[in-house]
């Protein structure tokens, strides 16, 4: 096992999740390579090889766009997230990337004070370990949600 590669690709995956959960909404396209994509999914979907996503973006750019997006247009009842994730599998690919598997769940916390699981499902990712600045960044990284339907708009990232 590769120590070092575990726990940057473990390092990169909690600086995302601590980002969204802070509301650090700005910070989420830098995770990504120029060309990175963002895709959520259900299980259904991804099990039958469907290609419909309930959100897609093949760029940082078009991330970035989706935060502007959250921040300046949608109107969505004010929440928060709190990500639990699990040990992540990584499987070197070669020099450069990485593979790396993590199941999540999402608790939804509104401005009430009310929480809920809001999501679970797994992460499957792509990573460049030398990005930008020479820190591992996701060239892909699937959302696979485990319910078939989310029960309100899907305003911030998972």
């Amino acid at each position: 096992m590769d120590a070092a590669l575990q726990l940057a690709v473990e390092n990169l995956i909690a600086r995302y999740v601590h980002a969204i959960d802070d509301d650090r909404l700005e910070d989420w396209p830098g995770f990504f390579v120029e060309k990175g994509r963002y895709r959520i999914t259900t299980a259904e979907n991804f099990e039958h090889g469907l290609p419909l996503s309930i959100i897609y973006a093949d760029s940082r750019a078009m991330l970035a766009d989706r935060v502007s997006a959250l921040r300046h247009a949608n109107i969505y009842e004010a929440q928060r997230y709190r990500h639990l994730v699990s040990s992540t599998l990584v499987e070197r690919v070669d020099a450069d990337t990485a593979r790396a598997t993590s199941n999540f769940q999402v608790v939804r916390i509104m401005h009430t004070g009310d929480s809920m699981l809001f999501a679970s499902g797994r992460y499957l990712d792509r990573i460049r370990l030398h990005g930008d600045g020479g820190r591992p960044q996701f060239e892909e990284r699937v959302v696979i949600i485990d319910s078939r339907s989310v029960d309100t708009l899907l305003a911030i990232p998972l």
